[in-house]
């Protein structure tokens, strides 16, 4: 059985960042844009605030029935940068595969730009900008999900901010939206 143009993601973060419900709202709004195979799921362990964390999806044209990890990614999104140090995040990653980094620097900066297709994108000032913030500490899942349309075709800026509105009333809706705003028109790229 071969899936319609699967996407397989990985997101990267620490406990307290929003890895799980990135995932979540990023398969939401792919199954808005009309993708009918979506799949959002976490790895558990002794996760604590700060501990690594890791969050899949997938997103498909047809039904998705695979029901294992992600071994090989097409996708990777860094929500902590630090954490390159600390875990190999890009282990399996296909060879045309695409990185989202949440850091202030430029896709060039990154040793493996040559061999991986970067993206950047300061999500954490963007998340202070709009006061997203848990206990005073940046949560920079929504300010990312505004980079990825940019790097996966199958799921748009509006999808991303329509299940944004309906997850998050009021006010922290409307930070979050333009978080996302902020990050499409701020993210580099090298592909």
């Amino acid at each position: 059985m071969t899936l319609d143009n699967l996407i397989e993601i990985v997101i990267h973060g620490r406990g307290g960042q929003g890895s799980v419900t990135a995932a979540n709202l990023l398969v939401a709004a792919a199954l808005k844009d009309g993708n009918k195979g979506v799949q959002a799921f976490p790895v558990f362990g002794a996760e604590r605030r700060g501990a690594p964390v890791r969050a899949f999806a997938r997103i498909s044209e047809s039904e998705i029935h695979l029901r294992s990890e992600i071994y090989e990614p097409d996708v990777v999104i860094i929500q902590d940068e630090s954490i390159m140090n600390i875990i190999d995040t890009l282990k399996g990653m296909k060879k045309d595969g695409k990185i989202l980094i949440n850091t202030t620097k430029s896709p060039d900066e990154f040793d493996f730009s040559n061999k991986f297709n970067v993206a950047t994108v300061d999500a954490t000032g963007i998340a202070i900008k709009h006061d997203i913030l848990v206990g005073g500490i940046p949560v920079v899942n929504t300010p990312i999900l505004g980079a990825v349309p940019k790097v996966v075709e199958k799921v748009s800026l509006p999808a991303i901010q329509e299940v944004i509105q309906e997850k998050w009333k009021g006010d922290a809706g409307k930070n979050n939206v333009k978080a996302t705003n902020d990050a499409f028109k701020q993210v580099e790229l090298k592909f």
